[in-house]
């Protein structure tokens, strides 16, 4: 793969442009003709930011991945640190100076949050164990926040960004026990608690995503076709499983499982 594609992450890309625009129809509804020019915007400020955090990850990572990734471009010898360092910089930069074209103050106050949290997660939380991951679910969940926002209706986001969240701290724990031989230098929450029992809290993150499923129908203010979120919770609890028996399959189970989620809920706004 090319080097700077590898860096940027093409599937953490695709997520937050689905992740992104899911939010902004389940927001609209058939209203979202409307927003087309802000999401014009919106587009290339996620985009700007997963590169941006995905760089400055590369980066500060460069040591912990010539054993856990040595396939990445730095740890491999095709980019240096430096170069994924100023790539991840300005596109962090350049992320939020686009933000100042949204058209609401709380799409920019997302988007100026999300790069502060990258920035102070990658230099301070990382190492630190369970507040990162923490942390990074809750950037995960701030696309669907950043979708709702961006056409003035960020309430009726909150309950998938709530999911997101979960499913996003269940995987964080889930790619720290498979890294754990890598994670030199870091105390991870498998490293304190065990894997076992890491796989137990990861699972418990994934439950209480499904229960989170149920309140938009309890609610009643999903459509009839958000009965497809059965599918999404079927791969949730999958997911959970394969913290204990399969990490080979982990990541790919959490992925789809997210965007079968950011389906269910776009249905639902149907």
């Amino acid at each position: 793969m090319n080097k700077y594609l590898q860096l940027f992450r093409p599937v953490v890309l695709l997520m937050g442009i689905v992740f992104l625009i899911a939010a902004a129809f389940i927001a609209a509804g058939s209203n979202i003709d409307d927003y087309l020019n802000d999401l014009l915007i919106a587009v290339p400020v996620v985009l700007a930011f997963v590169i941006g955090g995905n760089s400055v990850n590369d980066y500060v990572d460069r040591d912990v991945d010539k054993v856990a990734h040595p396939e990445r471009p730095i740890p491999s010898g095709r980019m240096s640190a430096d170069t994924a360092l100023y790539i991840g910089m300005a596109a962090l930069a350049f992320s939020i100076i686009l933000s100042f074209l949204l058209p609401n103050y709380v799409s920019t106050a997302i988007v100026i949050a999300a790069c502060i949290f990258i920035i102070v997660y990658e230099l301070l939380l990382k190492q630190r164990g369970f507040i990162g991951n923490i942390t990074i679910g809750v950037l995960t969940g701030m696309v669907f926040l950043l979708g709702g926002a961006v056409v003035g209706n960020v309430e009726s986001c909150y309950a998938i960004a709530a999911m997101i969240i979960l499913i996003s701290l269940g995987r964080e724990i889930g790619l720290d026990i498979k890294d754990m031989d890598g994670d030199a230098g870091r105390t991870t929450l498998p490293m304190k608690i065990g894997r076992r029992n890491a796989a137990a809290l990861a699972a418990v993150f994934f439950a209480v995503s499904i229960l989170v499923s149920i309140y938009p129908m309890v609610r009643g203010s999903a459509g009839s076709l958000y009965s497809i979120i059965i599918i999404a919770d079927v791969l949730i609890a999958l997911t959970a499983y394969s913290a204990f028996k399969n990490l080979d399959k982990f990541q790919t189970l959490v992925i789809v499982s997210m965007f079968v989620t950011a389906i269910a809920f776009v249905f639902g706004a149907v």
